[in-house]
């Protein structure tokens, strides 16, 4: 028995939910009494892992796996996690990671629970509390199945360095044919990600028009923040839809997310509730999104948010 984490990575190099995932596993097996195994899949560093608990890397490297496939990516996690008897999976909750979860779950035939937030508040029976409708309430939720499959959501346990003398092995995992193929796949490159930023600065249609966004992007790089917009605006085109954040779009779950000139449709709000502070700016008192805000400010963006950025420089060349 052994608790096996699936480390995802992209080009070579993991993500931030790699090491909280491998963070959170590492926990999960001391309460269980057992062992950490991280999986990677044509990861370049996996030594990296060892800084975050995992005791043991099991490294798949294969030229068809350089794309995200579901099927073919479940697979090779399924074969690792019966080959190292392992019955406590844990996955991440970026795009990748919720595509995974119940396609593994169903091949161990496990009992899978996504966006958990807290480790296991008890292992017989084993309890594990998850956020449900929408981040607006908690749900504790017992899998009674032998096999389990966790979906950790993401920023909710952080990333905790956990030093150990660390192995890594090789596996030859079978590669299964797949009927879907990816033709093509547009990454952004030369900045900070939604998936990876402590920090987000979304925009909506209060900004008029895609002309205006200069002083968005100037906050983000400022902040060191991503860019994110509302879904009437990838819409309109002012904005890629890789862009686009909420319910129907990316969800965040930031440190910090500013909103400036959106109202918070409910669909906008249901997407970004995981986000730990929320800063809105806008004209209109009565805007939605003010009851969800820990910060408000009622007033113009485009007075506020240049004064917004030079204070901001100040403070930092102090």
């Amino acid at each position: 028995m052994s608790v096996l984490v699936f480390a995802d990575s992209s080009e070579g190099k993991f993500k931030k939910t790699a090491f909280e995932v491998v963070s959170y596993g590492k926990k999960v097996a001391e309460q269980l009494g057992t062992n950490v195994i991280a999986l990677t899949i044509n990861a370049s560093d996996s030594s990296e892992l060892y800084n975050y608990g995992a005791e043991k890397v099991v490294s798949v490297t294969n030229d068809s796996l350089n794309t995200f496939n579901a099927k073919q990516y479940a697979s090779v996690v399924t074969q690792v996690a019966k080959a190292e008897s392992a019955n406590v999976l844990v996955l991440d909750s970026t795009i990748n990671g919720l595509y995974l979860a119940p396609i593994v779950a169903v091949n161990l035939e496990a009992g899978c629970v996504s966006n958990t937030v807290s480790l296991p508040s008890s292992t017989k029976p084993f309890s594990i509390k998850r956020k449900a409708f929408s981040n607006k309430a908690f749900s504790n939720t017992v899998i009674s199945t032998e096999n389990k499959v966790i979906g950790l959501a993401k920023n909710s346990f952080g990333v905790h360095e956990n030093p150990v003398s660390g192995a890594t092995e090789p596996f030859d995992a079978e590669i299964i044919e797949s009927l879907v193929k990816s033709e093509k796949i547009e990454r952004v490159t030369g900045k900070v990600t939604i998936d990876d930023a402590d920090i987000v600065v979304s925009a909506g249609r209060g900004l008029k028009g895609p002309e205006n966004w200069e002083m968005i992007e100037e906050l983000a790089d400022t902040l060191g923040a991503a860019t994110a917009c509302s879904k009437p605006v990838s819409d309109l085109g002012w904005r890629p839809h890789s862009e686009h954040v909420g319910q129907t779009g990316k969800p965040v779950a930031s440190n910090l997310y500013i909103a400036i000139g959106i109202s918070g449709a409910i669909q906008h709000l249901a997407g970004i509730n995981a986000s730990k502070v929320k800063v809105v700016i806008n004209t209109d008192p009565e805007a939605p999104f003010f009851k969800a805000a820990d910060y408000g400010i009622v007033g113009d963006a485009f007075d506020i948010v240049p004064k917004l950025i030079e204070k901001i420089k100040l403070f930092k060349a102090s």
